[in-house]
């Protein structure tokens, strides 16, 4: 068979079902061995729904027929007598009883306004308006963390998003929807490329990449894995179980982002089932199976916080759903977190606190969380992150006491 050089690289590219962002990517040992992961949940999650504070006074009338009950069919996960978590999330309440999760409720970036696309902008790039940033804030946290260009860090999707994107080169993986290329097809490409330093550098480290990835997904202890709770496993279960084996690794990244959609919930939102408690159901379940990808040591290392664009409005709309918002909830769990509490300024679900009459209002930035995680997980100095990693974010206190020793 003959092939040209652009011929081959686009099937290569195309077959493997993994990308390559900048010119190459090399797993390395990294400083330390503590893992980070951060999963964009977009469209905006409803942290009432997710969180719900069934001892406000106010929850049950305020929300109506979104309302989730306390007892019977159905009921929430009750965590300290006031706030609980969604029913679909059994794996998280598991965490949160092992003291590895803290959840946040009335959070949010420094974004007010309800685009989707520019208040996803702003938790990406860390800055205090859409657009104000060009690159990434997991990127520029990347070298104060040790991690050189091409190493450590890897998106799990088809090309980095703009929270890893940046000056320093990372890559992106997803699970092949191809058959991976034959010997006969792979060693045509490297002679093609035989005599190019560079293309033979950038071949060698992708069919690495896509070597640890596929043995990963190989792995029987993988293929015989059983969620610990909370049903079969949904869509989202390939990516997260294929960050858990990559992280695994002994010399594989440090730092991954992992995204979730569909959590744009205006018309017919359900409460205890429905389409939001299925979307529910499938990220829990999908936590699990990397939890158990991971196995206890790499896990016991690990820290992974889980944050939205923006919350969603306290009264349901006349569809049964809720509309964008302000205020909401993130979560941060591991083995690694000093976890079992709610960590919330609440202010109550009364007209009177409520922003504009309809939101919850934000009482702790976003930037404070991933700050702290950054601070105590990945020993980033406190100097980058006030200066390098989230300029003009003085307003947004490091949150201290988030991993464990």
């Amino acid at each position: 068979m003959n092939f040209d050089r652009r011929t081959l690289l686009k099937s290569l590219t195309a077959i493997s079902a993994f990308t390559m962002a900048g010119a190459r990517f090399a797993f390395a040992a990294t400083p330390g061995d503590r893992r980070l992961v951060v999963v964009i949940l977009r469209g905006a999650l409803d942290g009432l729904a997710a969180v719900p504070p069934h001892g406000d006074k106010d929850y049950a009338g305020i929300r109506g027929d979104l309302a989730l009950q306390t007892s019977g069919t159905g009921a929430l996960h009750d965590l300290d007598g006031f706030f609980g978590l969604h029913p679909a999330f059994t794996n998280l309440k598991g965490l949160y009883d092992a003291k590895q999760l803290i959840v946040f409720h009335n959070i949010c970036s420094p974004y007010r306004d309800r685009s989707h696309f520019d208040g996803q902008n702003v938790l990406e790039a860390g800055g205090t308006s859409p657009h104000l940033l060009q690159d990434g804030w997991l990127n520029r946290a990347l070298t104060p963390m040790g991690l050189t260009s091409g190493e450590g860090a890897l998106a799990i999707a088809q090309t980095p998003p703009l929270m890893l994107s940046g000056k320093v080169q990372t890559a992106s993986w997803m699970p092949a929807v191809m058959p991976t290329p034959d010997e006969l097809f792979l060693n045509q490409v490297r002679a093609l490329y035989a005599n190019d330093p560079a293309l033979k550098a950038s071949l060698s480290s992708a069919l690495a990449l896509q070597a640890s990835a596929q043995g990963a997904m190989d792995d029987p202890s993988s293929k015989n894995m059983q969620p610990g709770k909370g049903g079969a496993y949904g869509d989202l279960t390939p990516l997260f179980q294929g960050a858990g084996k990559l992280l695994a690794a002994p010399a594989g990244p440090r730092v991954a982002t992992l995204e979730a959609s569909g959590w744009d919930t205006h018309v017919a939102e359900g409460a205890a089932d429905g389409q939001l408690a299925r979307r529910l159901a499938s990220l829990d379940a999908a936590i699990d199976a990397m939890r158990v990808a991971m196995g206890p040591d790499v896990w016991n290392k690990t820290a992974v916080v889980m944050a939205t664009e923006f919350g969603r409005t306290v009264h349901p709309n006349g569809s049964g759903g809720t509309d964008h918002g302000t205020g909401g909830a993130a979560f941060l769990f591991g083995g690694a977190v000093a976890g079992g509490r709610v960590e919330a300024e609440w202010v109550g679900l009364g007209s009177g606190a409520l922003k504009d009459g309809r939101d919850q209002p934000a009482r702790t930035d976003l930037r404070a969380l991933f700050k702290g995680v950054l601070a105590e997980q990945m020993a980033v100095p406190s100097g980058a992150l006030e200066t390098t990693v989230f300029p003009d974010s003085a307003a947004a206190p490091v949150i201290k006491g988030l991993i464990g020793t």
